[in-house]
């Protein structure tokens, strides 16, 4: 009757301490320290910007000459594009397919987790080194030695996103972080949060 009795009470030992493991339906754990994880620094871009990339263009006749080695993007089924008023949308090919694979990889995580489907805000692409300074002009906290002018680099909004309402934007956040954490711990970006700008400065690798 005693042996009966402990392995009674080591079934109910097993059986509640698995239960306590599971998560909770629907439960949804919200991404942390944005800063301190994503704080790749600008020489970082810069040193895989220069590998990757073109040349800075100057003009629109260097830009002619360039045009074979980027790839044009504009609003798709993995992202939208945002209104661009100081860059043009064009990027390194390897810049275009991460570009491409972080739009996936997003719907597919919010799909996962049972989250509406929405698609992430590209803001700012290839500049011109035009664009540069008149970007300076009017923000004096842009880098006038950017990443941004090789083609490889863009951001991506993270206080917005395409069809999204208000109040859905912190869980939508969440998941593009963790996306990207995914994405950089593959050593395939650096990415910098930049919290005045509300967007993730994003770098091929």
């Amino acid at each position: 009757m005693r042996v009966l009795s402990y392995i009674v009470t080591a079934i109910l030992v097993v059986l509640l301490s698995g239960c306590g493991g599971k998560k909770k339906q629907g439960e949804f754990h919200y991404f942390r320290n944005y800063q301190r994880t994503f704080n790749d620094l600008n020489s970082k871009h810069l040193e895989a910007a220069r590998q990757w990339g073109i040349r800075p263009i100057t003009s629109d006749d260097e830009l002619d000459s360039q045009l074979g080695r980027l790839e044009e993007i504009e609003s798709c089924r993995h992202y939208v594009v945002d209104e661009l008023t100081h860059s043009i949308p064009y990027l390194v090919p390897q810049a275009e397919k991460l570009l491409t694979m972080i739009g996936r990889n997003f719907r597919d995580s919010l799909s996962s987790k049972g989250l509406p489907d929405r698609k992430i805000i590209v803001t700012s692409v290839l500049r011109t080194v035009g664009n540069v300074k008149k970007l300076r002009k009017k923000n004096i906290n842009a880098s006038a030695n950017s990443a941004h002018v090789y083609g490889t680099t863009f951001d991506i909004a993270y206080a917005r996103y395409d069809g999204a309402e208000k109040e859905e934007r912190d869980k939508l956040k969440s998941v593009l972080a963790e996306v990207l954490q995914d994405l950089r711990k593959q050593k395939k970006c650096y990415v910098l949060y930049e919290l005045k700008q509300g967007c993730f400065h994003i770098t091929v690798r």
